[in-house]
């Protein structure tokens, strides 16, 4: 008997090659390929073009029964999802070790039984023991949830065909999954692809929500085949330090809804706690203005969120290195920054130590930011504290020119909602906001000269 050939898979692109390489020749992704069990070999002796049944095609403006949402009882959770749980939708959540993810799907799951929905969960990683003991913690023990220990998709699919298809189905997680058709231990590329399909295509054909956790790899990326986020319908990334209170939902991807949308949750003692006006959280105590403090309204999908910006600049005595470190922003865009500041503005900063804090632990990706963090290091370089009732946005170009950003209304009505005053951005981003005064900086330089000329 021929012993099977060998073959990697890669895990980002899913080519597929008989040897082993440092990079991927098809996407040039470096350590993505994997070993993977062999397969029957497809030839072109295979022909496909006769054989099979024959489909029935539709018209696009064909009547179709409406899909009705449903909440899961946690608006923010509702929210980062577009409105609820889609009907027969995919959705891919992932995120640390300890993040909350089980405790999150646990009280939504909970909370749908109670409204006499039915609901499935099916741990993989826990006995059912250590699930009640979680339940009991979050006062739920008394919801009509289904649980169940188990990692077979037969046996579970088996279950669960046997009765009426339940509007919910957990699976915590999919790499502990396995199919006894594919070789492998559970958790490789061929497993977490396998399992997932039989299980988005039964969450298809019956009409079940289907919420699938992820693990993440070192880098922060959901473990397995990148293919595994092509097949869901959602894809949730639950973020934050497990050293703060704070977490956030956010969504990376929804054929149903908006992408960019975040929930804001709150780890308390006894579970996850909504938090309905973020923008507050992320504001430190404002009782004395300090140099390098500098509000930023952003912006992440619909919802507008103040987060404080904070710059410290050290001045080096020695001849050392200077540090440029940076939490909750990007480091690159940090140095970009400041090249503009030194090229355009006339502003040293090669010969001092620049660190960079978004507070609460929230990670900023939005260009707009710009502005802000630019004010904050002229405030901390200059030690001049900001106006306490002031907020800044904007893009910074190469050029040093303060370029438009998008939604500016929703963000200065955030502003004001909060008891904020004046407003600095781009030079065409005025709005009419009750109560908020807008002024416009064109340019970087005109920046620098307002925040030295201050008192």
């Amino acid at each position: 008997m021929a012993k099977p050939k060998k073959r990697y898979v890669c895990t980002e692109c899913g080519s597929l090659s008989h040897r082993w390489q440092g990079q991927c020749p098809d996407c040039s992704q470096w350590n993505s390929l994997v070993e993977e069990a062999p397969d029957t070999k497809f030839t072109a002796k295979h022909d496909l073009s006769s054989g099979g049944r024959a489909i029935v095609f539709e018209a696009l403006d064909e009547p179709t029964k409406p899909l009705t949402r449903q909440s899961t009882g946690i608006a923010e959770f509702d929210r980062a999802l577009g409105g609820g749980l889609v009907p027969g939708g995919a959705i891919l959540m992932g995120g640390e070790p300890g993040i909350g993810k089980s405790t999150l799907l646990l009280q939504a799951a909970a909370k749908i039984a109670q409204k006499g929905g039915s609901v499935v969960y099916v741990s993989g990683e826990e006995a059912t023991g250590q699930v009640r003991m979680r339940a009991a913690r979050l006062g739920l023990s008394q919801a009509p949830l289904k649980l169940a220990a188990a990692t077979s998709v037969r046996d579970i699919l088996t279950t669960l065909g046997q009765d009426e298809p339940p509007e919910l189905l957990v699976v915590d997680s999919i790499q502990t999954m396995h199919s006894d058709m594919i070789e492998g231990a559970p958790g490789t590329v061929s497993q977490v692809r396998a399992s997932a399909f039989e299980l988005i295509r039964f969450a298809k054909e019956r009409g079940t929500a289907l919420v699938l956790v992820g693990h993440v790899t070192k880098d922060g990326n959901i473990a397995g085949p990148r293919v595994l986020e092509h097949m869901v319908d959602t894809v949730m990334s639950f973020e934050g330090e497990r050293s703060h209170q704070y977490r956030i939902l956010r969504c990376l991807k929804n054929r149903f809804g908006a992408v960019d949308e975040i929930g804001v949750f709150a780890m308390e003692g006894h579970g996850l706690d909504e938090v309905g006006n973020p923008s507050s959280l992320f504001l430190s105590g404002r009782d004395e203005p300090i140099a390098g403090a500098a509000v930023f309204p952003a912006l992440e999908g619909t919802r507008p969120v103040l987060v404080e910006i904070q710059a410290l600049i050290v001045r080096l005595q020695s001849g050392a290195t200077p540090r440029r470190a940076v939490v909750g922003w990007d480091s690159g865009r940090l140095a970009m920054l400041l090249a503009v500041l030194e090229s355009r503005c006339g502003l040293s900063f090669s010969t001092a130590e620049v660190y960079l804090n978004v507070a609460g632990g929230y990670r900023l990706t939005d260009p707009a930011a710009d502005v802000a963090v630019a004010a904050a290091l002229v405030s901390a370089l200059a030690d001049k504290p900001l106006p306490a009732d002031a907020v800044w946005f904007g893009e910074l170009a190469l050029s040093g020119e303060v370029r438009p950003v998008a939604h500016g209304s929703v963000r200065q009505k955030e502003a004001a909602k909060l008891g904020f005053k004046t407003a600095f951005g781009p030079g065409d981003g005025g709005q009419n906001v009750a109560g908020l005064r807008y002024t416009d900086v064109r340019a970087a330089a005109s920046l620098v000269d307002r925040i030295m000329a201050s008192a």
